[in-house]
């Protein structure tokens, strides 16, 4: 009996965590001639003139941006490629080399120029000096590892994504610089590229080092920081594979850049706990003889977040508060919106309070030298987060929908003469409508919005009503057909509706091939004209997975358990009540009574009602057990490794790691009752 529900509960038990994993899978459409290995076609004439016609659009005069991108440089590791534990390639900055060789500075007719532009300066690597005592690693990660020397000592900041990637940017730090002990490692933000890492600095610390360190992170850090996918893991994880292009080649036809860098490495994750948070602006501190000013930026970027200045050298780090790109309000991933108003106000008051900065230096992207460089900058980012806020809200109380307001909505001729306000990572059009979700949320006001029918059945009804998929796919070969003699204006709002269309017939009929291979053709248009690399991405692995169907494979929940040991108690039950099968619990009662002897805490769980409630014994409040609880005895870390698989919950049972009073098989049916989310959904089929 034990053993069947054993099986039950592995197979539907875990977390919802963003671990992104690519694994590839079989071929599910022919290829058309001339496409990639991939099955990704060609470009077309329409799309070649397109992204022609761009280049007029853009910016002149900014070889700057090269010079300044490869300023300071010490050296580089051109073999540079990560490999975790199991030897698998988690990191593979050769793989990019591709844009480096391409002759000249066009760029490949599958490429927006804007975007092959970014693409080759996120393409400069290595270790820079920024300034005196300030250095940093760019290349090994999405993020930068940056190190300030201090008199005796070395500040880490942001220490990546994965141990693996950290521990590679450290070492060859310690190759070309005289090395110094580590007094402090500083969190900018609780974004995972910022923290994750983090253990592969801690690794090469001796005892003496480890006593003494100093973590300081922004207020809110340890919950902002372990449990922002948590709740919606499984959902993100899946998403973030199409914005990041993990299953996209690295190649013209593919996965270029992410605008923000050139992608996130996917090796171990951890987390560690901050001595010393900062919570207020400003917050002075001496870190080694240096004088460290922050200013506390909660809910811009990152619901956790500080930028910091050193008055001694007139450096500015701009966390991620401002990057060389146009950021996201709203992350294609799938994210709670951000505060413009919020965000551009945060950059103004850095504007006022580091105004002698001289130096800027940021979590991602090049450095910028020179007082009224800096303040140009800040400001024109400062307006452009604030444009699109009083923009969209002016047209949103005329009465726009967020579409209208996206399509018309265009930043001042002032806003658009710098690269760095391009949307290569978010856009002004998703930002508007995040603006307007953010004050309206999903409804229109148009009543027909209010109760949709769901995407398969309305495809169905409309699709049926145009005469059926074979009708529909046949006039959307006729109008691909005639794109090229389309003006130049009107060329990517057809492959927009063409792409509309096509994905009500693939909705109406996911087998038919012919819709499926034309809509492909459609989305690698889409994505060769995006100058968002996010959009490119997500273009792109849609076109990928209607040839190649969905992943195998999700997320592994056992890669988090590091920093799931540290999150929060209440987080991870917050996880589980996600995760709790409604319908299968509907009827069922159960009550756990868990004690945590590491944390000496113990908590009650309780399904009914098909919802999950829990709180901390102790406390005042109406939950409290009964006789008929199962009272279970765990280690805290334990039970997180019964949760994500790392431990086997039927030999458990048999030791004295685990104590259980009352019934066995309460407790693994109440177990079984949780899905296992793997992340594997279809999104661009039914």
């Amino acid at each position: 009996m034990v053993s069947s529900w054993f099986i039950r509960l592995m197979g539907r038990v875990s977390l919802a965590l963003v671990v992104l994993f690519f694994v590839a899978c079989d071929s599910t459409l022919p290829y058309e001639e001339g496409a990639d290995a991939a099955g990704h076609t060609s470009a077309t004439r329409a799309t070649r003139l397109v992204n022609e016609q761009s280049k007029t659009d853009l910016p002149l005069g900014h070889d700057q941006d090269f010079s300044d991108a490869q300023r300071g440089l010490i050296a580089q590791d051109d073999s540079l490629k990560v490999r975790n534990k199991d030897d698998l390639l988690i990191w593979d900055r050769p793989a990019y080399q591709f844009i480096d060789k391409a002759l000249g500075d066009d760029a490949p007719a599958s490429v927006n120029p804007s975007l092959w532009r970014q693409a080759k300066l996120n393409n400069i690597h290595g270790l820079f000096q920024v300034t005196r005592g300030i250095y940093q690693l760019r290349g090994y990660d999405l993020a930068n590892m940056t190190i300030i020397e201090t008199p005796n000592s070395w500040v880490i900041v942001d220490p990546l994504t994965s141990i693996e990637t950290a521990s590679r940017a450290l070492s060859f730090a310690k190759q070309h610089l005289a090395a110094k002990p580590i007094s402090a490692i500083i969190f900018t933000h609780s974004h995972i590229d910022h923290f994750g890492g983090v253990q592969g600095v801690l690794d090469t610390l001796s005892e003496g080092e480890l006593q003494g360190l100093r973590i300081i992170a922004p207020e809110g850090f340890m919950a902002e920081a372990s449990s922002e996918n948590m709740i919606a893991g499984s959902a993100m994880s899946r998403r973030a594979m199409f914005m990041y292009g993990k299953r996209l080649a690295r190649s013209e036809r593919g996965h270029v850049d992410s605008g923000l860098g050139k992608g996130p490495a996917f090796g171990s994750v951890t987390l560690v706990a901050p001595t010393e948070l900062i919570g207020k602006t400003p917050t002075e501190i001496e870190i080694d003889g240096e004088r460290f000013v922050f200013q506390f930026t909660p809910d811009s970027e990152a619901p956790a977040e500080f930028t910091f200045y050193l008055p001694s050298r007139k450096v500015f780090c701009g966390a991620e508060l401002v990057s060389r790109t146009l950021h996201n309000l709203y992350t294609l991933r799938g994210a709670k919106v951000r505060d413009a108003l919020a965000w551009s106000g945060f950059i103004d008051e850095a504007r006022t309070l580091f105004a002698e900065a001289e130096v800027y230096f940021a979590s991602h992207h090049w450095p910028m030298w020179g007082q009224s460089a800096i303040q140009d900058f800040l400001a024109k980012q400062r307006d452009t987060y604030k444009y699109i806020h009083d923009q969209t809200v002016r047209m949103m109380n005329s009465g726009l929908s967020p579409n209208e307001i996206a399509e018309q909505l265009t930043l001042p001729k002032s806003l658009q003469v710098d690269y760095f306000n391009r949307g290569y990572y978010g856009t002004v059009k998703h930002n508007a409508k995040a603006v307007y979700q953010a004050y309206m949320g999903w409804f229109t006001a148009n009543p027909a919005m209010l109760d949709p029918l769901p995407e398969v059945e309305t495809a169905t009804r409309t699709i049926a009503l145009m005469g059926g998929v074979q009708s529909v796919v046949q006039h959307a070969e006729k109008a691909f057909e005639k794109i090229s003699d389309m003006p130049h204006a009107e060329v990517t709002k057809e492959y927009r509706w063409l792409a509309q269309l096509l994905n009500m017939a693939v909705f109406a009929e996911p087998d038919n091939g012919a819709a499926k291979r034309l809509l492909a053709k459609v989305y690698d248009q889409l994505g060769y004209v995006a100058e968002s690399a996010a959009w490119r991405d997500f273009y792109l692995s849609a076109a990928y997975e209607l040839r190649h169907g969905p992943p195998d494979e999700g997320f592994n929940p056992a890669s988090m358990t590091e920093v799931l040991k540290l999150a929060p108690v209440e987080k991870l039950f917050e996880s589980m009540a996600v995760n709790l099968n409604g319908p299968e619990a509907d009827g069922a009662s159960y009550q756990l009574e868990v004690y945590f002897r590491d944390l000496e805490q113990r908590y009650i769980l309780v399904v009914e009602n098909a919802v999950l409630r829990f709180k901390l014994l102790g406390q005042e409040h109406e939950l409290s057990s009964s006789d008929d609880a199962v009272r279970l005895s765990i280690n805290h870390v334990l039970f997180i490794d019964v949760l994500t698989g790392n431990a086997d919950l039927k030999t458990l049972l048999l030791s004295d790691e685990l104590k259980v009073e009352g019934s066995t098989l309460d407790l693994i049916g109440f177990l079984a009752l949780f899905e296992k989310q793997e992340g594997v959904f279809n999104i661009v089929t039914p």
